[in-house]
């Protein structure tokens, strides 16, 4: 789908150094470093608040920076964001799909938004149906779709003019296992094909099912990068000890866990022990650190 060109061996696909939006007292984002390599996919991790959603609005000049470098396709941000906007698609966490309109007629629309030409504009809305696996719902209105096929429809859309990257905003969010399951399938054969992404989630296991890297952000900045299993072996462990109980026993497992070095967390009636290596009981478990035991873990964090 998307090809290298010869300057592309040079820059990253997306280069931001030492970006800053402040919203008023609020640092949205501070000192933000981040690359996308050419054909990789990349995720972008992190809480509400973290700066997330910001800095994908800075990589289409939504909102623009109070200080640093982005480069986006080659392109300087944001003087010359109108031509990497045309290079890429962009995939909104919010579904703004035209309801009243038919799927392929909201693919058309956005056909010509893009500029795709005439005599290929039938041929690009035929592929993006079928790599959305929605040739059989062309003819059905918006409404009578379900969330999952939406959410195919906006990477179908996104995907007309055959971007060199692609910016999915929280793609699966809200969704059942088996539509994430299948979105899964259908970013893979974007990375597969060589479309460079970014992509922003709030899940670990997703990252680490599609993403060759992940950054994590926190307050705006980035606290820890590298590939999502070396990231939850280092920071959370291969396993986490589970225990379930009251206030005072939580506590007093907690200080055990510290005194042995472990990273806890505790979420209501449970508290989770981080590196553990110990057997369980009838009160304990082990598991694998996934979104729910090893979320948004950064060094030093206790």
């Amino acid at each position: 789908m998307a090809t290298a060109t010869g300057h592309e061996s040079a820059r990253a696909a997306i280069r931001i150094r030492g970006m800053k939006k402040r919203f008023g007292t609020i640092a949205a984002v501070d000192g933000l470093d981040l690359d996308v390599p050419w054909g990789r996919c990349v995720g972008l991790l992190g809480p509400n608040g973290a700066g997330k959603s910001t800095t994908m609005k800075a990589l289409t000049a939504q909102v623009i920076a109070d200080a640093g470098e982005i480069d986006v396709l080659d392109y300087r941000l944001p003087g010359d964001s109108k031509q990497a906007r045309a290079e890429m698609g962009v995939v909104p966490q919010l579904d703004n799909l035209d309801v009243s309109l038919t799927v392929e007629q909201n693919l058309l629309v956005f056909a010509y938004l893009y500029r795709v030409s005439a005599s290929e504009r039938a041929a690009a809305v035929d592929r993006a149906l079928a790599l959305a696996n929605l040739t059989p719902r062309r003819q059905d209105k918006v409404d009578k779709l379900s969330g999952g096929m939406r959410r195919r429809l906006l990477i179908a859309r996104a995907l007309l003019h055959r971007p060199r990257l692609v910016l999915l905003d929280e793609p699966t969010v809200g969704l059942d296992p088996q539509v994430r399951q299948e979105l899964w399938a259908l970013i893979d054969r974007l990375s597969s094909e060589g479309v460079s992404i970014l992509m922003t989630t709030h899940y670990i296991e997703e990252a680490e099912r599609l993403c060759d890297s992940v950054t994590i952000m926190a307050h705006g900045k980035a606290i820890a990068a590298g590939p999502p299993r070396a990231l939850i072996s280092d920071h959370a462990g291969l396993e986490a000890l589970e225990v379930y109980g009251s206030p005072q026993r939580l506590t007093e497992v907690e200080a055990s866990a510290k005194a042995r070095g472990w990273r806890t967390r505790r979420t209501g009636t449970l508290s989770r022990s981080f590196t553990a290596t110990v057997p369980t009981t009838r009160t304990a478990n082990l598991a694998r650190p996934t979104s729910r035991t090893s979320s948004y873990c950064s060094p030093g964090r206790r």
